[in-house]
Formats: structure tokens, sequence, C-alpha cells
């Protein structure tokens, strides 16, 4: 397994490794490239991610689980098939409520990431 390279075309899940983030995360960088960059995490039930903010906007996909998120001053539940927005500078953060997986677009991509 590999970590996957800016710009390449095509990124096959199953030979990108995972990153263990602690606390019941843990994540792997997918496609790509300066503007634009998608990031899968996996969350056990139970598993924060804690309050922050960054200098990226940022649309989640709940492809599978269910999540408490705290985007700005609402909170609300969300489950497979919703999405969040998360722009530059707001802060969010979530609980994970069933083991699950959050889908992570991020503009422009995550340096710090890589």
């Amino acid at each position: 397994m590999a970590k996957t390279q800016k710009g390449q075309r095509w990124v096959r899940a199953a030979d990108v490794e995972w990153q263990d983030m602690g606390g019941g995360v843990r994540r792997r960088v997918l496609a790509y490239g300066g503007a634009l960059m998608c990031v899968e995490n996996h969350f056990e039930a139970g598993a924060e991610g804690a309050l922050h903010s960054h200098p990226h906007t940022q649309v989640t996909y709940v492809a599978a689980g269910r999540f408490r998120f705290t985007i700005g001053d609402e909170t609300r539940t969300v489950g497979p098939g919703d999405t969040m927005l998360k722009e530059d500078g707001v802060q969010h953060g979530c609980v994970c409520l069933e083991e699950g997986i959050l889908l992570d677009f991020f503009s422009p991509m995550r340096e710090d990431f890589v």
C-alpha cells in the first residue's frame, strides 16, 4: 500500500494506506490536485472529530453511519446521503453515533494532510 500522489489520475481505494488518527478515527487521502482533495474517514461509534476550523472550504458526505455535527452555532444529527458545507474559518466537529464513513472534499487541497 502507498500514499496517493498529487495529480494522480486514477486512485484505487484498496491501494491507499489508512492513517490512524487515534481515538477510533482513521483516514486515507484519495484523489487530489491543487484546487481539490477527497479524503475518506472511518469513525468507530463514539469517536469524535474535535471542534476546529481551517482556511479551506469543506463539503462532507455521509456514506454510512450516524453523526452529530456542529457547524458554527448549530448542531444536527445526520445520516447516509446527507451533506454539510463548512466554509473556511467556520468552527466544526462531530461525534459518531453509529460506526460510519465520511467523505470530505476540500478546496483548496489540504497540504497538511500529505
